[in-house]
């Protein structure tokens, strides 16, 4: 794979994930009543998107059939996956587009800790030394500031979403390895089952939650322009998929630290645009503390890169293994609404 191609996937991998979080933001901001309508509608255009994928793809595609056992067996990741977003979206929803990467800050002490749970193993001192930098990190960026007026700091509660957003993503990733085996070992097959069920689990509480209703009073509405909505849906549906394939891309033609790289370049790239055209309030306490969480998740890739030997480069090893990058094992599921690191 030459590097013009590598550099490609790169920025294919960086353009899918900014347009998510900034068109989400978009229509979170034009919609701010309808996060889980617009959760259930990009789960919908994900899941259609696979179903004519495989219709079109001659067999290197394949949808699952629905079985009770198998549905069964991936109810918790299916289960953790929808919590997990929706807490991803109530988070995204009440903070900035650059703060956004701050509140979700401690996924990386989270998934260790989690992960050392799961396995009953301790991790080495050089992986807790990284966390410990990530959660200074990210108490950096949360401290209060006097620079920040009252009105623009982030609320408790929008705090809270993003630590339980990053604590369910740490339970996704160790749940994504359990459940790999029910799927044949495919990465498609579980994006649809985890697409198709999340979709099914979220439907009733739109309906229960009242969105529909405040969806049709909106309507009703003749100051309210539905077009960032409805189209910021449908290209936040369209990148979701593309994540996926950007996601597959990255496994077979880039490294562990070459996906890190391209997601600190894009978290510099996310707080340049949010300043620039969202109007984000950027303090000192703010830009290092982006810094120092993408310095200890840095070091930390650097580590496992060291500490674990290189996974098969070939797509279909892969698949065999059922073995994804740590770094980029939730890119794999389709991450609505905005990809998950």
């Amino acid at each position: 794979m030459s590097a013009l191609q590598v550099a490609g996937v790169v920025a294919f991998y960086m353009g899918s994930a900014l347009v998510m979080v900034f068109v989400n933001k978009a229509v979170l901001i034009s919609a701010p009543g309808l996060p889980l309508t617009l959760l259930l509608l990009q789960l919908i255009i994900a899941v259609v998107l696979l179903k004519l994928s495989a219709l079109f793809s001659r067999g290197v595609i394949e949808i699952p059939r629905f079985e009770s056992d198998a549905a069964r067996k991936l109810f918790p990741v299916v289960f953790v996956n929808i919590v997990g977003l929706v807490f991803n979206t109530l988070c995204l929803r009440g903070v900035d587009a650059s703060f956004f990467q701050i509140a979700r800050g401690l996924v990386l002490p989270l998934t260790i800790i989690v992960s050392s749970v799961h396995t009953r193993a301790m991790p080495s001192s050089k992986v807790i030394f990284a966390s410990v930098i990530v959660t200074g990190g990210f108490f950096l960026g949360v401290a209060p500031s006097s620079k920040v007026p009252l009105i623009a700091a982030p609320s408790l509660l929008s705090l809270a979403y993003g630590f339980l957003s990053s604590l369910f993503i740490a339970f996704h990733a160790v749940l994504i390895k359990m459940s790999l085996p029910y799927c044949n070992n495919s990465s498609i097959e579980l994006a649809w089952w985890t697409n198709a069920g999340s979709a099914a689990m979220l439907l009733p509480f739109v309906v229960l939650c009242g969105e529909l209703s405040t969806l049709r009073d909106m309507m009703a509405d003749p100051h309210w322009d539905a077009t960032v909505f409805l189209w910021g849906t449908l290209v936040t549906g369209f990148f979701g998929f593309l994540l996926c394939i950007a996601g597959l891309l990255s496994i077979r033609v880039t490294s562990p630290i070459t996906h890190m790289f391209s997601s600190a370049a894009r978290s510099v790239l996310q707080t340049v645009i949010g300043v620039t055209y969202f109007g984000d309030l950027i303090t000192t306490n703010r830009a290092a503390s982006i810094i120092v969480i993408l310095g200890g998740t840095m070091f930390y890739t650097w580590i496992k890169a060291v500490e674990t030997p290189p996974p098969p480069r070939n797509a279909t090893d892969i698949e065999k293994s059922g073995e994804k990058v740590e770094d980029m094992q939730d890119d794999i599921v389709f991450q609505a609404p905005e990809e998950r690191e």
